[in-house]
């Protein structure tokens, strides 16, 4: 079986959030159960050095976006057994950031077909080609309606993984004759366009073979107006191809027996190392060194998404408790600020890093003893399994891939791997936290036995790829 994996990021070559995650620990998996993979990404300049000077020059071409004619260099790289293309154009692709810009529309469009006329010229036609999200969308599209007359492509199916639906593609009727050469038949009978805009993510639904998101709560949520961000009619009409599967993590490098981040490493049978992070990072933090108060950990964008403002109506209520919070993390000015003036008012409780550190973030991880995460929405989330792993308990809004991994505490069995809350209000997730802290304060035999329920948890790729090769194989058959 053959994959061509494409996707707009991928770690550990460049990254902005869990496609990135996902794209580059799939592949590796699915390549430990036997299947040939390949991975295609666009060159962007923003890829370490080491990594450049690994790669060989395969071939050049031009493509044709709309009536330009744009070079299209092809780079390889083979790392671990994973065989990865790249798309090199320094006009599209030469920028300080992956998105955000003005012609991400045409960036895009020309990266699409690229990597359709990529396929055969490097002599890899895949048996299913999985793409993801908006950036790579169209492509399922473009297989029937642009390139249905290439013979070697007429067997390839499609999967397409929708990580944030926030994220469509929407662009101007337009873009079809101008971008990708073609007809406006498919816009003008309604079939690709949405509020008035040609839309990218839903031309990937109609068209895909198969359609996942990273969650099976998601793949739920997002077939509702609350969650379906206006394409959930859509998702409705498609939910016989609509399938949810659970991200993993890399728990090669997020494993606190070996993690080089640490300065102390430890396992669920010896803890002594995790007390020991505990106190470095309260001397990092200019934190009182104190083994008996919990300290709660954040490592996240500070943004609405991520429900940073029911953090804020509460932080001073919950800096009364006996408690040390620490912050790590970068995201709306407003938020930034709040949190900065919160911690100048709490020097003793509080330590505010209006920053992204990956060293540090590790230590929060390892060194905490909760792990605030109140998102509104949450399309998987890799932060609460990566903290379990680390033997800290997630404390969560019970909504898509949280309430799918993290296990709420049961004060009837004292069972769970974490805390959760279903009603999105401050004061709810309050509750939660004193809920917490009391068990943390007042019952350490029972907060133990959590934590190595935790740490327990199988959150590796492994089981997840194997639900994905199942897939494949169905749709191939």
């Amino acid at each position: 079986m053959k994959i061509l994996f494409a996707a707009s990021e991928c770690a550990p070559f460049f990254k902005t959030g869990g496609l990135g995650d996902v794209a580059g620990a799939l592949p590796k998996a699915l390549v430990t159960e036997g299947v040939e993979v390949a991975v295609v990404l666009p060159y962007f300049s923003k890829i370490a050095e080491k990594y450049r000077e690994q790669m060989t020059d395969v071939l050049s071409f031009e493509v044709h976006v709309g009536w330009r004619k744009q070079y299209c260099g092809i780079k390889a790289l083979r790392l671990e057994h994973v065989q990865y293309y790249f798309i090199d154009n320094l006009y599209y692709f030469n920028r300080d950031q992956l998105y955000g810009y003005y012609d991400d529309g045409e960036r895009f469009a020309f990266f699409q077909q690229a990597i359709i006329e990529m396929m055969e010229k490097v002599d890899f036609i895949p048996d299913v080609l999985h793409v993801n999200d908006y950036h790579t969308a169209m492509i399922p599209f473009l297989l029937r309606e642009k390139y249905h007359w290439i013979k070697a492509y007429q067997d390839i199916r499609t999967v397409l993984t929708i990580h944030n639906l926030e994220f469509q593609g929407k662009y101007d009727r337009q873009v079809l004759p101008d971008l990708f050469g073609m007809s406006t038949e498919r816009f003008d009978d309604g079939t690709i366009e949405f509020d008035h805009a040609v839309n990218f993510m839903k031309a990937g639904i109609l068209y895909a073979t198969k359609v996942t998101t990273v969650s099976p709560s998601y793949a739920e949520e997002i077939k509702t107006s609350a969650f379906g961000c206006g394409l959930e009619v859509i998702l409705q009409m498609e939910s016989n191809k609509l399938m949810g599967i659970l991200n993993g993590i890399d728990t090669l490098t997020n494993n606190p027996a070996t993690d080089e981040h640490l300065a102390f490493h430890y396992n669920v049978n010896d803890l002594t190392g995790k007390a020991k992070n505990k106190q470095l990072l309260q001397e990092k933090m200019g934190l009182p060194v104190r083994e008996d108060v919990p300290v709660i950990g954040v490592v996240s964008r500070l943004t609405y998404q991520k429900g940073f403002h029911l953090v804020l109506e509460e932080l001073h209520n919950l800096l009364q408790f006996d408690v040390q919070f620490v912050l790590l993390g970068t995201g709306d000015p407003r938020f930034e600020e709040a949190f900065y003036q919160i911690g100048q008012q709490y020097p003793e409780k509080c330590a505010m890093n209006i920053d992204f550190n990956l060293s540090l973030a590790q230590l929060i991880y390892a060194g905490a003893d909760m792990f605030l995460m109140p998102s509104a929405f949450e399309p998987c989330g890799l932060s609460q399994m990566v903290a379990m792993r680390y033997g800290t308990l997630p404390v969560v809004h019970q909504i898509g891939g949280l309430k799918d991994t993290v296990e709420p505490y049961n004060p009837i069995t004292n069972t769970g791997t974490g805390f959760g809350f279903e009603d999105f209000r401050p004061f709810v997730m309050m509750q939660t936290l004193v809920q917490a802290i009391d068990l943390y304060q007042n019952h350490p035999t029972i907060w133990q036995s959590l934590v190595e329920n935790a740490m327990k948890k199988d959150f590796s790729w492994h089981q997840s790829s194997l639900i994905y090769l199942t897939l494949y194989r169905s749709i191939i058959a």
